[in-house]
């Protein structure tokens, strides 16, 4: 369910309030081409150049405010020796930016470095060795980060609770020996592989007192995840294991607007039966060498307008009227 503008993106009456940059699964890595594992072409040296022309265009574009990168910085096949090296060499590319970048976990990062240390590397806003937290670029609008890993067997110490707790619950939900596969599983149950998580209890707490906060102030909120919230905007297989857990948060509450998402690298779209705009973004790592898959963001009091390069579909995205 994509809806694509077809140009009427980049024409509208009014002045945005600020617009933002957006790029997913970039997944660098200074190896050769390779494929998924359903064998669609991955372009692994190629992804960074993709960064380097978004960062470009949105610095020559001006009034970018910021960028958001939906995770999933470098690839799991990066040699682990130079897992580092790949991060910073990233992080390099993202910093030539005019604006800030707001970053977030995706299993790949976590393949590559622990938590903690990645989120000292994305020098995330939170304070403390946590991954989630919220930013206001203007009176009207709050952006929230989730951290969608924070119940995964992915970064936590191999003895740590939280590892024994999601790799008991993939036990009880994925029979199969190899829990990255969802093979047998059934519709919304494929989501439940190693590859994806969760958004444990206290998150789900804080994003309560976020969005409260929001309403209160009549903020739009954008939520902002690597993994997706809606089967409709996402293949099964690739949504977080509790989204029907995060929405029903959502859904206590008027002001979330939209939910952006990557890893699900076909890209895709949906509006939900309340109203909030599901976008998950397309891939710059499946981009052959001259394309891309890259955006920018023009933000209204009542609307949201993607506009895409070549690879990443333009979308508008109107507000039902509100709280």
């Amino acid at each position: 369910m994509m809806a694509a503008t077809n140009g009427l993106a980049h024409a509208s009456a009014h002045k945005p309030l600020f617009t933002f940059g957006v790029i997913a699964d970039v997944q660098y890595a200074d190896i050769p081409d390779g494929r998924s594992f359903t064998g669609i072409p991955r372009y692994y040296r190629h992804s960074i150049d993709v960064l380097q022309r978004a960062v470009s265009a949105w610095n020559k574009q001006g009034g970018v405010k910021f960028s958001i990168n939906f995770g999933d910085i470098v690839d799991g096949k990066c040699p682990k020796d130079k897992s580092l090296w790949a991060v910073q060499k990233v992080l390099g590319e993202f910093e030539k930016s005019d604006g800030p970048t707001y970053h977030m976990f995706g299993n790949h990062c976590l393949y590559n470095l622990p938590r903690t240390e990645l989120v000292a590397l994305l020098k995330m806003p939170t304070g403390s060795d946590r991954a989630y937290y919220d930013f206001s670029p203007c009176p009207e609008y709050r952006f929230v980060v989730l951290d969608a890993y924070d119940f995964s067997t992915l970064g936590w110490p191999r003895d740590h609770p939280v590892t024994a707790a999601a790799m008991s619950l993939l036990e009880e939900k994925n029979p199969n020996a190899d829990k990255n596969s969802p093979e047998g599983l059934v519709g919304v149950d494929q989501r439940y592989v190693m590859f994806n998580g969760a958004v444990g209890k206290e998150q789900l707490s804080w994003l309560s007192d976020v969005l409260r906060d929001a309403s209160e102030r009549r903020q739009n909120v954008v939520l902002c995840s690597h993994l997706p919230l809606d089967p409709v905007a996402a293949s099964q297989v690739g949504l977080m294991w509790n989204y029907a857990e995060v929405m029903a948060v959502v859904r206590r509450y008027n002001c979330v607007k939209a939910c952006f998402a990557g890893h699900d690298h076909k890209g895709g779209y949906c509006v939900d039966s309340h109203g909030v705009h599901h976008r998950t973004l397309e891939a710059a790592l499946e981009c052959p060498p001259g394309t891309t898959a890259f955006g920018h963001i023009e933000a209204y009091p009542d609307k949201l307008l993607l506009v895409g390069s070549d690879g990443m579909a333009d979308t508008e995205m109107c507000f039902e009227s509100s709280q």
